[in-house]
């Protein structure tokens, strides 16, 4: 895959512009529930944080793959749910508040999560003539960046002038979902000559990446006492990964600068509109009847 601007400019003023959204929708009270709704908070950031990594290294840790794309699922799996997700969780009549919650406790996280298992990730899959080493300080800044500073300003912005707030919210979201596949498509355009042939390297890994994250938030959800609609919002945050960040951690001139570790993620964003239709189906159908 190539750099270009699309990737170097317009992919991370789309994530900031998608963050910001997310932030309109935020309060303060949001980050109150991780104390009056423990256990769902704790199950969703768990899978978030914990399992889905671990599929990650497992998956590769048995899979004959090309090095890059190895650490491109590594490093899909320690990226958070983003803005997709919030969406898909409402679309399947899911708990918004406990998406949108989820999203932005993981996007806290991760900023200092990432470097470390992407930089793990690349040691066991890359020698030592391919590694660079992610740049712990400059990758935590960059994602704060495009990802918890537009949510602080749109915080902000909700807490001054709610009204606004509130005529701003759908809109953006709507510009978001819309921009996200945009961005995709056009990396995918771009690289087709890469990436479809990719499919057939990568796509099988990625698939089974997002359908055991979405199991496991269904499973672990209803393992502990959980409502359906709770535990299938959770499947959505954990199945369906933020590959947009994936991809701009991957492109980034001052991060990886490795356009082929971008190839798992592109494909991964590729297949997870189809999943994630197939889950808002589903759950949708099940929720709708309480």
């Amino acid at each position: 895959m190539e750099g270009s601007l699309l990737t170097e400019l317009f992919l991370p003023l789309v994530l900031a512009i998608i963050m910001l959204g997310m932030g309109l929708s935020l309060t303060l009270n949001d980050f109150q529930r991780i104390l009056l709704y423990p256990k769902a908070m704790i199950i969703g950031l768990l899978n978030q944080l914990v399992l889905l990594p671990l599929v990650g290294f497992l998956l590769m840790a048995n899979w004959d793959m090309q090095s890059e794309y190895a650490v491109g699922i590594i490093l899909l799996a320690a990226c958070p749910g983003g803005a997709t997700s919030n969406l898909l969780a409402y679309l399947g009549k899911g708990d918004s508040a406990l998406s949108i919650s989820l999203t932005a406790f993981s996007s806290f996280i991760t900023i200092f999560t990432i470097p470390f298992i992407v930089n793990y990730g690349m040691q066991l899959h890359m020698g030592k003539e391919q590694y660079v080493e992610l740049p712990v300080f400059q990758t935590i800044l960059q994602v704060m960046v495009i990802t918890v500073i537009p949510v602080a300003l749109g915080m902000y912005i909700k807490s001054k002038r709610a009204q606004l707030a509130e005529r701003a919210e759908r809109p953006v979201k709507i510009a978001s979902a819309v921009l996200i596949v945009v961005i995709i498509l056009g990396v995918v355009l771009k690289n087709k000559a890469i990436i479809l042939p990719a499919f057939q390297s990568v796509g099988l890994a990625a698939l089974l990446l997002n359908l055991i994250s979405l199991s496991f938030g269904i499973i672990t959800g209803r393992l502990v006492g959980l409502s359906f609609k709770q535990s299938s919002t959770i499947s959505i945050e954990s199945g369906i990964q933020n590959g947009t960040l994936a991809i701009a951690i991957a492109m980034g001139a001052t991060l990886l600068n490795n356009p082929e570790i971008a190839i798992a993620p592109a494909v991964y964003s590729i297949i997870m509109f189809f999943t994630g239709g197939i889950a808002v189906y589903v759950f949708g159908k099940k929720n709708a009847k309480g």
